[in-house]
């Protein structure tokens, strides 16, 4: 990399920088009340770190269930609020389709709510990819959250959750994890010089309450006018692809007011969902939300979400991604900016930066609910590269409670960087992975991402992580893993790793005679732990090989005696 370009990668990043956030993590609008921290007259389930538990998948581990009409939970507002989210657990159906049932929501005695709660978009079985199959066994996914709107919690009211009355409800329970609390903002002012979706002369493409073709043709407008698409508030149903060449810019009212829906009865057809497709530069998408309808997995079928190339200097802002296979999946890009979404509940990784990734970020992000990472660099080499991966940067973001895999994770490309973050609950697997397992190099297309400069991992705080992965055992609350190939040029510095789950940072090789991967120029730096002393040391898997340099990395080590490890001081 000639200097030129290193200095502006340098400039790029720094410029993102946030100057007055200092706590780790995302800056999250809502307020959120865990069910055990609730009176209640439910049952409480207590802490358990066993696979296939509902209590492993919950915050704190913990949670309350609901069995009977009158069983409830009650807690004092902390905040006003306009809106809530119930992160709830219904049973599922003998055949695996899900149970319907409902919740009252009571403030200071009165109803003002019942909203509908379904198990259609949870429950999943046996061995990945798993399946919609309860007979087969080992179940994940527990999961899903309701969104509750235009209400009015006003700080100190008494707000209650109880079960409904409907006579047909024939859920045995339900388990009710924690409830945000949140003042959603005002709906947003319409831009000036905009195409709207909802104008009269669009009104001959909607195909009865489908807006697919609406917006395609918003798209091809805008595309020549260069004018900003307007959604207004509103739920718009999306049954297929949204392609957005250069220089579109599509803005909704705000998170909770613009909803892009998916339509159940068609999101089995992988080609009937809700995708927004970049193929472009200069492409900015913000302030809506995303909701699909997507409850198996299968590796086969394209990504829905956001997905695509974005090309140089784009943008999505404020967004929020729910019941799709990945929140955002996107190659060939640089110079991106991706800020203020949430990722909920989806089948696999909240976002993932992919092929000839480079100087772009995620910033200021959330998930909770994902099927696989919630945050990945993966700089995979089984597509064209636009540019060379690396230099990317997720800063300021909250990992929470993945149903598979881990916080964040890097693997592979040249000087990826994690700072400031915030991984809480990572119960499935590792608060940060740091890992070769996935393929990098192509010979045939002449690339090799593997690992390169300096990997970075600064001022981040893992909590309750370093759970129990179904192929890799215990994780670390930070794993380091060579997977035949080598890591090059790592620093790990400034973390705080809370009441890890197994071993705050373990090393594991998986080799064979012809492939080896070494750990080397790597440095641990100014390491603190809490919680128990049996859990919070460096683990070296009998197997890896290479190094680690000690810094200020007070945790007790554990290195097989007979191998090819050394720890350095």
């Amino acid at each position: 990399m000639g200097k030129r370009l290193l200095i502006g990668v340098i400039s790029f990043l720094f410029c993102f920088q946030p100057s007055a956030q200092v706590r780790p993590g995302a800056v999250m609008s809502w307020t959120t009340i865990e069910a055990e921290d609730m009176h209640t007259n439910g049952i409480l389930l207590q802490q358990s770190t066993d696979p296939h538990l509902v209590e492993t998948e919950s915050s704190g581990r913990m949670a309350v269930r609901l069995e009977t009409k009158a069983h409830f939970i009650e807690t004092i507002a902390p905040v006003f609020s306009n809106t809530l989210v119930i992160r709830y657990s219904l049973p599922d159906n003998a055949i695996g389709k899900g149970l319907s049932s409902s919740l009252d929501i009571l403030v200071n005695g009165k109803t003002v709510k019942n909203c509908g709660i379904s198990s259609y978009n949870n429950w999943l079985y046996g061995h990945y990819p798993f399946s919609n199959v309860p007979d087969t066994g080992k179940p994940r996914h527990f999961y899903d959250e309701v969104r509750i709107k235009d209400i009015n919690i006003s700080k100190g009211d008494i707000v209650q959750i109880r079960r409904g009355n409907e006579q047909d409800d024939k859920a045995a329970y339900c388990i009710i994890d924690l409830i945000d609390f949140e003042e959603a903002p005002p709906v947003l002012e319409a831009p000036e010089n905009i195409i709207w979706v909802t104008d009269p002369v669009f009104k001959k493409y909607l195909q009865q309450d489908d807006y697919t073709l609406v917006f395609r043709k918003c798209i091809e407008q805008a595309a020549t006018t260069k004018q900003t698409i307007w959604i207004p508030p509103g739920e718009y149903k999306i049954s297929g692809d949204l392609i957005f060449p250069s220089n579109i810019k599509m803005q909704g009212a705000g998170i909770w007011h613009t909803i892009l829906k998916g339509d159940k009865n068609l999101y089995a057809q992988a080609s009937r969902r809700v995708r927004l497709k970049g193929k472009g530069s200069n492409i900015h998408l913000s302030d809506f939300s995303i909701d699909g309808a997507l409850n198996y997995r299968s590796d086969k079928e394209d990504n829905d979400g956001i997905v695509g190339s974005f090309g140089e200097n784009s943008s999505i802002s404020n967004i929020w991604i729910e019941h799709t296979k990945v929140g955002i999946w996107v190659e060939n890009s640089t110079a991106l900016k991706v800020s203020g979404c949430r990722f909920r509940n989806t089948i696999a990784d909240g976002i993932n930066f992919c092929v000839g990734m480079a100087n772009s970020i995620m910033e200021n992000c959330t998930t909770r609910g994902t099927g696989d990472d919630g945050f990945a660099i993966w700089p995979a080499s089984f597509g064209k590269q636009q540019y060379k991966p690396g230099n990317n940067l997720i800063i300021h973001c909250t990992a929470q409670l993945p149903f598979l895999a881990n916080g964040a994770a890097v693997y592979g490309g040249e000087s990826n960087s994690i700072r400031h973050c915030l991984f809480t609950d990572i119960t499935q697997g590792a608060g940060i992975l740091i890992s070769t397992t996935f393929p990098t190099e192509n010979q045939s297309r002449g690339i090799n991402n593997n690992f390169s400069g300096t990997t970075m991992l600064d001022s981040c705080v893992i909590e309750s992580s370093g759970g129990f992965d179904h192929e890799w055992d215990w994780r670390g609350a930070i794993e380091i893993c060579t997977d035949k190939r080598t890591i090059a040029g790592l620093v790990i510095k400034n973390i705080v790793i809370k009441e890890s789950l197994s071993n705050a940072i373990r090393i594991i090789s998986k080799n064979t005679n012809d492939k080896k991967g070494i750990l080397k120029e790597a440095e641990l730096i100014n390491i603190s732990t809490e919680g128990k002393k049996e859990k919070n040391g460096l683990l070296v898997v009998p197997g890896a090989s290479g190094s680690l340099r000690l810094i200020k990395a007070g945790l007790p080590v554990s290195v097989p005696e007979e191998g090819n490890f050394s720890i350095l001081h």
